[in-house]
């Protein structure tokens, strides 16, 4: 898990202009439902960045992109970053929320 959350915290602080030159966003359902019909993605998982946003991430096994959502208190999602070759951990076991 650490390993995704430090790509997504390199990933926002290496480009910040490029991300937010990039970002698109809409209601979440329309947004999930575009991410679903079209792309075949599914939800991976996500957290809370703060108490008024929560990041997603949705991903294809089957056509390896992935997608990477921020969704604000009020409903309205935004695309943060997407892609391909989207990689499975496997068997890896990953740690379930912060200890202690």
């Amino acid at each position: 898990m650490s390993w995704l959350r430090n790509g997504l915290i390199a990933l926002a602080l290496a480009a910040p202009t490029t991300i937010q030159a990039q970002t698109a966003c809409a209601d979440r359902d329309d947004l999930v439902a575009n991410l679903e019909t079209r792309y075949g993605e599914a939800f991976a998982g996500g957290g809370l960045q703060n108490a008024q946003q929560i990041v997603e991430v949705w991903f294809s096994e089957e056509k390896g992109t992935w997608t990477v959502l921020m969704t604000r208190a009020d409903g309205r999602s935004c695309i943060m970053a997407s892609g391909t070759n989207w990689r499975d951990p496997g068997d890896v076991k990953l740690p379930v929320g912060i200890p202690g």
